[in-house]
């Protein structure tokens, strides 16, 4: 198995048609992304074109055996966030369930954290639904603390699910010796 993480700039045909199939594979596993189904390819590309256009977001992919499988997006605090611009966000982390069990959900986690670090950033934070085990257990495993759970976070087949709050602290990278 070939495991390779790394920022996305630009999309290539085939790099853009992994991600949409990694991303209908997660949603149809009930991960989220906010929609309960996949929406069709074309609104599912537009999306992923969007991520790159968005000067506040940088995106991570990770790909086993030349296939991308997951991403993650570090979100950076607008210009007119001025009281919050130490802390970051994580969105939109998942790793297809095809290729989970390889380290590319942790893989993708720390290059964020070190981008974040390098950026200067000394919180990131991030919220998780309560269905999603793995998630929870990777987050406290590397160092999140939960916060809270707000117990109306999203509402799916016809009943709320409770979200899981956490941040992390960073020590920026230019003061580690």
């Amino acid at each position: 198995m070939s495991i390779e993480i790394r920022k996305i700039t630009e999309w290539n045909r085939g790099d853009l048609a992994d991600i949409c199939e990694a991303t209908e594979d997660a949603i149809n596993d009930n991960i989220g992304f906010n929609w309960l189904s996949p929406p069709m390819r074309e609104v599912m590309e537009s999306y992923w074109r969007g991520v790159l256009l968005v000067p506040e977001r940088e995106l991570f992919g990770g790909w086993l055996d030349g296939n991308l499988a997951g991403a993650i997006q570090l979100i950076r605090p607008g210009a007119s966030k001025e009281t919050s611009s130490f802390c970051a966000q994580i969105e939109a982390h998942f790793v297809a369930p095809w290729a989970r069990g390889h380290g590319i959900a942790k893989s993708l986690l720390q290059m964020a954290e070190r981008e974040a670090a390098n950026e200067g950033f000394t919180v990131l934070k991030l919220s998780v639904r309560e269905t999603q085990d793995a998630a929870l257990r990777l987050y406290q495993e590397n160092g999140y603390v939960r916060w809270g759970i707000l117990p109306y976070h999203e509402f799916v087949s016809g009943k709320t699910i409770a979200g899981h709050f956490f941040y992390k602290r960073l020590q920026a990278l230019s003061n580690v010796e």
